[in-house]
């Protein structure tokens, strides 16, 4: 299959024309024709690497009522991912090699996306003992991070095993940072207005000394540790100490962290209620900031899809967790495009090349360029469109930005050449 991408601005730089043949990127230059290319007009639209998510939960199997693997991979491709690497709490949970392959052959089937199982760094997500970490780094899926997400391993000896057992697989374990004992009962961020509104406080030092002790464990045994969902100005700190000493420390951060604040709680609608909660708008600006500077590495979206009833409940019943692949460049176009924090090429950095470095992903995150492999995006940055949940491909709806415009708007997604979103709307 051949198709001429006619007149686009590879990374909102220089029109080109760009040729797609047998998965790779073939050629990009001025004029170019090819007898019998499918020709995609391209005028006016910015090309950037397919994205990749390190942070999806497609909750198969077992809350298929929520989300499946097709409709998440759907809305993945339809957000402009060439690849998500799918979360490990599922039930059962992804701790053992076949439940990994099992949802890494759903991908293969859906192939709207490279799906990546993410494995559970212990068994049931317990936090009491190691999962079965080499049997699913060897299995088909070539799991390369694994997580407890959700659940923070909380035990420091755990922790330090956990590392020098996945250093020597080439991973990564990626931790969610919650020191449980300090989160008890906790709705929101913890402060003058969880205080006014009478729910009960998530403290930012929660995130923070889980992060402080686990760059120490991994400075110690010289292991890679990717730090989930940041959401505080003090865990960028920690980060920026870490990483200045030459810890193998990453981070993401989510476009809701980028976005809003614990302002949303106002109205009590659960909408708004995530896990890390939503912060302050000096935590806001410090995570943009972060993100700016490549404290934070990553950009990824924690999708969260939800049942209705999960979420059309009083606030403290509610499950914690918003949808994001569908909005997500939208987002990052808004809080640092928009802004002047990050260029496209920033925008490729964050959201593909980074992402997919920290997964040991081959075939993703790589420059647009001839011979390359053709995963890319063609993205209408003038586009400003208003978000309705009843028009998106997840089979949830809790997005946080209901009735929200955003900018920029997703027209094509390829995977190896073939295109999985065609004039915005997906090809299966």
């Amino acid at each position: 299959m051949s198709v001429l991408i006619k007149g686009a601005r590879p990374y909102g730089e220089d029109v080109a024309d760009i040729l797609l043949q047998d998965g790779r990127i073939a050629a990009i230059g001025d004029s170019l024709s090819v007898p019998g290319a499918d020709v995609v007009d391209a005028a006016g639209l910015v090309a950037l690497p397919g994205l990749v998510d390190l942070h999806t939960h497609l909750r198969e199997p077992g809350r298929e009522d929520a989300e499946t693997v097709e409709t998440g991979s759907r809305a993945a491709a339809l957000g402009g991912y060439t690849a998500v690497h799918a979360m490990a709490n599922t039930d059962p949970v992804a701790d053992t090699a076949g439940v990994v392959e099992q949802v890494w052959r759903l991908g293969q089937e859906a192939g709207l996306v490279d799906v990546v199982p993410v494995g559970a760094v212990t068994v049931g997500l317990a936090g009491e003992r190691l999962a079965e970490l080499g049997a699913m780094a060897d299995s088909a899926a070539r799991v390369r991070v694994f997580s407890d997400d959700g659940h923070c391993v909380a035990d420091p000896a755990l922790m330090r095993r956990a590392l020098e057992y996945v250093k020597a697989l080439d991973g990564v374990v990626a931790q969610h940072a919650e020191e449980p004992r300090l989160t008890v009962g906790a709705q929101m961020h913890e402060g003058d207005r969880s205080a006014r509104l009478g729910l009960t406080g998530w403290p930012a030092a929660a995130e923070e000394a889980i992060i402080a002790r686990d760059v120490l464990l991994a400075g110690h045994v010289g292991a890679r540790l990717h730090v989930c969902h940041v959401s505080t100005a003090g865990s960028v700190e920690i980060l920026r100490w870490a990483k200045s000493r030459g810890v193998q420390v990453t981070a993401e951060v989510t476009p809701h962290h980028l976005l809003l604040t614990d302002e949303c709680a106002e109205g009590y609608d659960p909408l708004f209620k995530v896990n890390p909660p939503l912060r302050t708008d000096a935590d806001v600006e410090a995570l943009r900031a972060g993100l700016a500077e490549g404290v934070i590495d990553a950009v990824a979206t924690d999708h969260a899809p939800h049942a209705v009833e999960d979420k059309e409940t009083e606030w403290a019943s509610a499950r914690p967790g918003m949808l994001g692949l569908e909005q997500a460049l939208s987002v990052v176009v808004a809080t640092m495009v928009d802004t002047g924090l990050l260029d496209w090429r920033g925008v490729a950095d964050r959201m593909s090349a980074r992402p997919a470095a920290i997964g040991r992903l081959d075939g993703h995150g790589r420059a647009l360029a001839p011979g390359e492999p053709a995963n890319l995006l063609l993205l209408d940055p003038g586009t400003r469109a208003v978000v309705d949940p009843a028009a998106l491909a997840s089979r949830s709806r809790n997005s946080p930005y209901a009735g929200r415009e955003l900018p920029g708007r997703v027209v094509a997604t390829f995977l190896r050449g073939v295109p999985t979103v065609l004039d915005g709307k997906a090809t299966r």
